[in-house]
Parts: structure tokens; C-alpha cells; sequence
């Protein structure tokens, strides 16, 4: 899905995750600005993958529930997004995200804001 979307790796480091997601027609809804639910699996992504560096190495981890709020729209430039766990546990991790609206001018708006549980799960292969 990262790769369908155009989401690119920034960093990875114990507990945090940060992706980028450039404007394109494919993110986007019928206004022009960055489609909610392209601003939803950057910051699902972004936290799953901070969870992932703190799981157990025998576990994947999968996604339990996410709540987000959108708070901007924005066209062009790109999102920024950053994963980072608050608490791991044994059965759960808990992750927030925060998507920033990166303009072509380097201006930095605060889009989206996301809370998520996620549960590791035994690797399935």
C-alpha cells in the first residue's frame, strides 16, 4: 500500500516511525486537498511500524483501533508523518501520530492528530 500511495521511509528508530506522502490526484478528494482517509494510513502506517521496533522479534503487529482527528486540509507540498509509541506492553502498544502538511514553501501545519492501540500478533511466515 506504501508503495501504491508514493509513501516514503524517512526514519526509523526505537519507538518512532516517519514516513512522507507527496501531493498527487491519487491522495486527494473531490476539492483537491489530501484525502482523509490517505492522511488515515500514513498515520496508521507511521505508528505500526514505530510499534513494530519495540514488538517482540517473533511478532508482527496488526492494528486494534485507531481514532484520528483531521484538523486542516491542505493541496500540494506533502505530509509528513510521525509515529511514536507511548507505552508497550506485553499484549499491547500503544502509538500516537502526528501528520503535518509540509508546503512548498517549508511552512509546517499540523493536519492530523492519531491515537492507536496495536497488538502483536506470531509472524505468519
Amino acid at each position: 500500500m506504501m508503495l501504491r500511495l508514493g509513501v516514503e521511509l524517512v526514519r526509523v528508530a526505537p519507538g518512532v516511525c516517519e514516513l512522507t506522502l507527496p501531493y498527487a490526484d491519487a491522495v486527494t478528494q473531490q476539492q483537491g486537498s489530501f484525502h482523509g482517509g490517505a492522511m488515515g494510513a500514513l498515520a496508521d502506517i507511521a505508528g505500526g511500524y514505530a510499534a513494530l521496533t519495540v514488538a517482540p522479534l517473533e511478532s508482527e503487529v496488526t492494528t486494534v483501533e485507531y481514532k484520528i482527528n483531521f484538523l486542516s486540509a491542505r493541496t500540494g507540498g506533502a505530509l509528513f508523518a510521525t509515529g511514536q509509541v507511548v507505552k508497550a506492553g506485553r499484549r499491547l502498544i500503544i502509538t500516537t501520530a502526528e501528520v503535518h502538511h509540509v508546503g512548498d514553501d517549508g511552512e509546517r501545519t499540523l493536519c492530523a492528530l492519531m491515537q492507536q492501540t496495536i497488538a502483536p500478533v506470531p509472524k505468519t511466515y
